[in-house]
């Protein structure tokens, strides 16, 4: 259950990342109150999961997800480029947070 929280978490990340680029220096109201209540509820899912998780496999899943999350996002929505330099840049996080999961 732990894992799945986490990963909620994760997701709670990318939802106030993005969110905090569309609210331009918190000068538009509703990306700034999504920006502010994604925060709330990604560290809160985070302290949950980090009940049972290791503090370092838990933080280090928390951060990958939503970097990862927010660099697609931004390549896929926001017309951030896809080098080839970014694209491997962003595999190797995916596969150290695989192996992170695998060694806990």
């Amino acid at each position: 259950m732990a894992w799945v929280v986490l990963f909620l978490a994760g997701l709670s990340e990318i939802v106030w990342a993005s969110a905090m680029k569309q609210s331009a220096g918190f000068t538009r109201l509703v990306p700034s109150v999504v920006t502010l209540s994604g925060m709330a509820v990604s560290v809160a899912l985070l302290a949950w999961a980090m009940k049972t998780l290791p503090l370092g496999t838990a933080y280090m899943i928390w951060t990958g997800i939503g970097a990862l999350g927010a660099f697609l996002i931004g390549v896929a929505f926001l017309g951030e480029a896809l080098s080839p330099a970014r694209g491997l840049a962003a595999l190797l996080i995916v596969m150290g947070l695989a192996l992170m999961k695998f060694a806990s």
